[in-house]
């Protein structure tokens, strides 16, 4: 059974009271009506309220005074004022002060109605608004960033400092590493998190058409612009920007960037009038942006106006011992969204998902989890369930050799090649030093000179 909205009526003539009460009523509204305004305040923290309707001339408190209290105590709430000394003058001040609607006294049953059934579907648009942003902390939060590792408690530390701040934060790391996912949670830990997250790939769109998606643009400013447009720098007031792949910036575009960033302001493209913006930037690039710079491909001081706060997320394969994690995390979100039956992985075939190179980084690995759910046809996934670049192990060589940079020498490269192998090692014998080395034929005392030669956690 639908539950009724709940009306709260507030009036000192006890005959309107009941006139409005049994209107309401009959109209299919729970009603609750109360000729002390005190005792209403009261009601308002004990109760569950859809909307408030308060006469304006009342003893003790007036409806402005009630108005005003609701605006700082519960500000998705709507009010509407009704008043037997109705002038346009009050209606525009009330108005102006954040109520909802005015109504003077007597009115028809039709136009209360009507302003009481607006008001209904305001207070059910923001409580389903208030639910969604509730989804998305939970969804994209902190606390769903996975991991117990060294290297993902480091960002995770970063995040809850940065996070209160205003400054404009540079997240930087491989493709598939989560850059989205860190930026939502900044965005979610700080005090702009009940305002909007509004994210850009810069990648995605040309110079002219990054520009009207950033800036907006009036009407008639080109061809094709049939109205005026807000960008995304409009959209996201209040709240946080988010400029994935921020390296791909022409010039012209990051000179506009800059100065947005220094003064706070943007133009809409074919416009005249500065609008002022709060928001906080949010930055993302797979590039080494100061390696750009020095190639001439990034301004300079762009990188510094961006590289406020600078997040390094950690690829896959220097977090392993997340991956059991990430595995569980990623059968229960599969399976609840593809509605297929949960399965769990062998041991066997764990240690192959945790001794790969993955270098399509955590995206790739929640591909092969969709891909081992969807496909498998027994009660466990077992290594032969697992893709051949996973299994098979001169792919997953090469998996290893392809990510190792190219400039490398000989000696640097088999350096490289012998600290993934160590790695992998370590993650297929659960980080147990002694199963490690016996697996790579070296010594346990060997193992730990080269674990503390690469810089490697061995537990």
């Amino acid at each position: 059974m639908k539950k009724k909205k709940h009306l709260l009526v507030l009036d000192d003539e006890k005959n309107y009271l009941l006139v409005l009460e049994a209107l309401l009523t009959d109209a299919g509204y729970k009603v609750t009506a109360l000729n002390d305004p005190e005792t209403a305040l009261t009601f308002l923290e004990e109760s569950d309220v859809d909307v408030v309707i308060t006469d304006m001339k009342m003893p003790k408190i007036t409806g402005a005074e009630v108005l005003d209290h609701v605006r700082k105590n519960y500000p998705g709430l709507p009010v509407l004022i009704m008043t037997a000394f109705g002038t346009i003058q009050s209606a525009v001040e009330v108005m102006r002060t954040g109520a909802f609607d005015y109504i003077a006294k007597p009115f028809s049953n039709d136009e209360l109605l009507l302003s009481v059934q607006n008001a209904v579907e305001l207070s059910q648009a923001r409580q389903n608004y208030q639910l969604l942003t509730e989804n998305f902390q939970t969804q994209y939060g902190r606390n769903n960033i996975i991991g117990k590792s060294g290297a993902i408690r480091s960002v995770l530390s970063l995040i809850d400092r940065a996070a209160p701040s205003k400054s404009t934060v540079l997240i930087t790391g491989e493709s598939g590493t989560g850059k989205e996912l860190i930026a939502r949670a900044i965005h979610f830990s700080s005090p702009r998190k009940g305002a909007p997250f509004v994210s850009v790939n810069c990648m995605a769109l040309n110079a002219n058409l990054l520009e009207s998606e950033l800036f907006g643009h009036e009407k008639g400013s080109f061809t094709g612009a049939v109205a005026m447009k807000r960008g995304r720098f409009e959209l996201a007031d209040s709240g946080t920007l988010f400029l994935d792949e921020i390296g791909e910036l022409s010039h012209d575009m990051q000179v506009k960037l800059l100065r947005v960033l220094q003064e706070r302001r943007i133009e809409r493209v074919g416009g005249t009038e500065e609008i002022e913006v709060d928001i906080r930037i949010v930055a993302a690039t797979n590039k080494d942006l100061l390696e750009e710079v020095k190639k001439g491909n990034f301004r300079e001081d762009l990188y510094y106006r961006l590289n406020v706060v600078h997040m390094q997320i950690p690829p896959l394969r220097e977090r392993r011992e997340d991956i059991p994690l990430l595995v569980t995390h990623f059968i229960e979100k599969i399976s609840d969204q593809q509605d297929v039956t949960e399965r769990t992985f062998t041991v066997e075939a764990l240690d192959y998902l945790s001794g790969y190179e993955w270098p399509g980084n955590i995206r790739q690995l929640e591909n092969v989890i969709e891909r081992c759910l969807v496909l498998g046809t027994g009660s466990d996934i077992t290594v032969d369930d697992l893709p051949p670049e996973v299994r098979d192990e001169e792919s997953q060589l090469k998996s290893a050799v392809d990510l190792l940079p190219v400039q490398l020498d000989l000696s640097d490269t088999l350096e490289k090649i012998e600290a993934a192998l160590i790695r992998r090692a370590l993650a297929r014998g659960n980080f147990v030093q002694v199963k490690a080395a016996e697996s790579l034929g070296i010594s346990k005392s060997l193992l730990q000179y080269k674990l503390k030669k690469y810089n490697i956690t061995g537990h």
